[in-house]
């Protein structure tokens, strides 16, 4: 007897992250958290991005009693500091002047929660973004076209953003637009919900 697949919920309403779950190929709908994302003091990125992801997808857990919900957070981290979203050009060109020339971590938090069992999976993927030296024209004329005021670090790889760079490193290159769907894929597997069946 077949099983039936268990609803999937996003815990967000990124287009991006909505993008990147389509590629796996499952029904799913999505759905705002309403959480608060203040980071604590002395919070390290690996922790803060994997409290935000197990807050956003346990926050929805009332309205989806028997689903698998997946939550999501992303930072970067700049010569130590931790940085969101810009929401606007003078921060973004902030974001970027100081990426200019350095490498640039990126920590996505990711938690699957079934509802239905109580199990709850979650975990920090990292990726190293490393900045060509840009000038302030360029930085401008990059925000002007993109204007990525919703992406922590103040650009979309998966756009223009990919001109700003040396080289990228990291284990799945979905982590960086903020859901790495490997890790994912492994989870849900866990659960017995498989893309490929």
């Amino acid at each position: 007897m077949e099983n039936i697949m268990p609803q999937l919920v996003l815990a967000s309403t990124s287009p991006y992250r909505r993008t990147l779950l389509e590629k796996l190929q499952l029904p799913f709908v999505t759905a705002a958290p309403e959480i608060d994302e203040t980071p604590l003091l002395g919070e390290s990125a690996d922790a803060l991005v994997q409290r935000l992801a197990q807050a956003k997808a346990q926050a929805l857990a009332v309205h989806y009693p028997q689903h698998m919900i997946i939550g999501s957070d992303q930072v970067c981290v700049i010569n130590g500091d931790i940085v969101g979203k810009p929401h606007n050009y003078a921060n973004a060109m902030k974001q970027l002047q100081q990426a200019s020339g350095q490498c640039v971590t990126f920590y996505t938090g990711l938690a699957l929660f079934n509802t239905a069992t109580g199990s709850n999976n979650c975990l920090c993927e990292t990726y190293d973004v490393y900045f060509r030296t840009l000038n302030e024209a360029e930085i401008d004329g990059y925000l002007t076209r993109e204007q990525p005021w919703n992406c922590a670090g103040s650009f979309k790889s998966e756009g223009l953003g990919i001109t700003l760079f040396e080289r990228l490193s990291g284990r799945d290159p979905n982590t960086l637009i903020g859901l790495p769907l490997i890790a994912l894929t492994r989870m849900l597997i866990e659960q017995g919900v498989n893309p490929l069946r």
